[in-house]
Formats: C-alpha cells, sequence, structure tokens
C-alpha cells in the first residue's frame, strides 16, 4: 500500500447527506474479482446518463454534464468533501476501490460508517471526520467560482486551506498504518516475533493441540 504523509489536492463538493456504497459502485460491478480497475464505474448512475455493465465500453456511454465529477473545475480533483454518513449501505469493499481508483486520496465528512471508514484504511484513502461547521464552511469555499484546493498532513493531522488550519484526529493505529503504507496484513507481519512467542509460549502449556502441518 501506497505510504501517506501530505497530500494537497482540488476539493470536489458532493453536497448530499447519505450517500451508500450503491450509489458510490452499484451492484453490476461486483462480479468482477480484481481489486483494481473501477475509477470508470464510481457514482456510475449518476456521472452518466445511459445504463452501463461491466461489458459496456465507456467511450459509447454518455456523460452527465451536471453531476459534480464532470464538471471541468473539479476534473483531476483528488479530495472529496462529503455531508454526513458518506459511505452507509452495503459493506462492499468495491465502493473504496472505485474512489480510489478514480484518484481519490482524501475523504472529508461530519461522520462515516465504521466498516466504510476500516475499508478506506485498509486501501490507502485517509477518512477525515469534522465538525459540522467546518464541513459547511468548506463546502462555501469548494462550489465558490474559484473552488478551493487544500493540503493534507497527516503528521501534524492538519488541514490548510487559505492561510487557514483544521485540525482532525483519527485512530493512532490506522493513521500509522497510513504513514507506514501498511495494509492490515502487513501491520499483522510486523508482529510477528510477537506471535511466534506467544504460540511457543501457549503450545508448550498446550502441547496437544499443537498440530505439525509439514
Amino acid at each position: 500500500m501506497e505510504k501517506f504523509t501530505r497530500h494537497s489536492g482540488r476539493v470536489i463538493p458532493m453536497n448530499r447527506i447519505n450517500v451508500d456504497t450503491d450509489a458510490i459502485m452499484p451492484k453490476q460491478y461486483l462480479k468482477c474479482i480484481s481489486r483494481y480497475g473501477y475509477g470508470d464505474w464510481v457514482f456510475d448512475s449518476w456521472r452518466y446518463l445511459d445504463p452501463g455493465d461491466v461489458d459496456t465500453p465507456i467511450s459509447q456511454r454518455r456523460i452527465n454534464p451536471e453531476f459534480e465529477l464532470n464538471k471541468p473545475i473539479y476534473r483531476s480533483a483528488s479530495v472529496l468533501l462529503a455531508q454526513n454518513n458518506f459511505g452507509c449501505g452495503s459493506s462492499r469493499e468495491h465502493a473504496v476501490w472505485g474512489l480510489r481508483d478514480y484518484g481519490i486520496k482524501v475523504i472529508i465528512a461530519p461522520g462515516f460508517p465504521d466498516i466504510f471508514l476500516n475499508n478506506c484504511f485498509a486501501n490507502g484513502l485517509l477518512p477525515v471526520r469534522l465538525e459540522q461547521q467546518d464541513v459547511n464552511r468548506l463546502f462555501d469555499l469548494a462550489e465558490s467560482d474559484h473552488g478551493l484546493s487544500i493540503t493534507i498532513d497527516l503528521d501534524s493531522q492538519d488541514l490548510e486551506f487559505e492561510s487557514q488550519k483544521i485540525n482532525f484526529k483519527i485512530d493512532e493505529n490506522s493513521r500509522q498504518s497510513l504513514i507506514k503504507g501498511f495494509d492490515s496484513i502487513e501491520a499483522t507481519l510486523q508482529q510477528s516475533k510477537k506471535i511466534e512467542t506467544f504460540e511457543r509460549r501457549y503450545f508448550n502449556q498446550y502441547s496437544w493441540l499443537e498440530v505439525d502441518l509439514k
């Protein structure tokens, strides 16, 4: 997983509450077994004017010019600004894969469901929870004619924009995993010596439970 310490990017404002995972990544794309390649399908039913499937060439689909991601001012943006309960609904990890593959690095909102939050951390996305009043202030700036660019510093846990700062807090284990670029497997492997020590002590005490797999 790519390390995350500091990121600067343009902000996409998505001023809607309760954006669920089916809106982020519709069910017809869940049949894919790869963890990558979902960027063209993120927000599919809002982003395009006609229905699509895994076999529908993107070049043949009609773009919805009114949708946020399709507006020229927000193209190539990498910070998604959302409202409360972003990522609700099913636990599909494909929703986070789609956001990541599109190029989103940071999602800012007043709150996230726990499963979506953990899926973000597991795939290198930084979910930032802010007070509603701070989110509203960012929306005012991001929806203005000139838009908003923002810098996120994970070391100091600060958002920096237009000579202002907002501090945020995240779980320390999740913060360290992002900074070091560890997913859950890599983080577990860092504890391999402690795991081996525990196994030796445990099986010395309960030797009849040990199975020789060699």
